[in-house]
């Protein structure tokens, strides 16, 4: 799958986001090493700390469906003017399961950029920091 497919996939979920509040839909789309992919929205809560973002949603199917391991790719996709980038919540979980991710971050007109995981979250802790 290319990053365009994938970012694609990502634009996708912003039809089943729940954003009653922001007004702000996020898509993501997570790349396994097997080709599946799995996606995500943004849902919204009336007690903010309850919001999940679409990256955890995305990283939440794939874990509760037995993908653990050998993620490639995530594709991030909101509607604005800028690049659309995982908050601080989102980035630690996914360094869990992948810290060698590749992020793709899109804008609203489809422009995207790429970085390793590692790069957005610098000596990450994860499960290694425990051994």
């Amino acid at each position: 799958m290319t990053d365009q497919e994938l970012i694609a996939r990502a634009f996708t979920m912003h039809q089943y986001s729940y954003v009653p509040y922001s007004h702000f839909p996020v898509g993501a789309a997570l790349l396994c090493s097997n080709g599946r992919v799995f996606t995500g929205c943004n849902v919204e809560n009336a007690a903010y700390g309850s919001t999940v973002c679409a990256e955890r949603t995305a990283l939440l199917k794939a874990v509760s469906e037995g993908c653990r391991a050998g993620w490639q790719a995530i594709a991030i996709a909101g509607q604005g003017a800028d690049y659309c980038w995982p908050c601080g919540a989102c980035r630690q979980m996914l360094y869990e399961f992948a810290p060698g991710l590749r992020v793709l971050a899109a804008r609203g007109d489809g422009d995207f950029q790429a970085v390793p995981l590692a790069e957005l979250l610098p000596h990450g802790f994860g499960p290694k920091s425990l051994e």
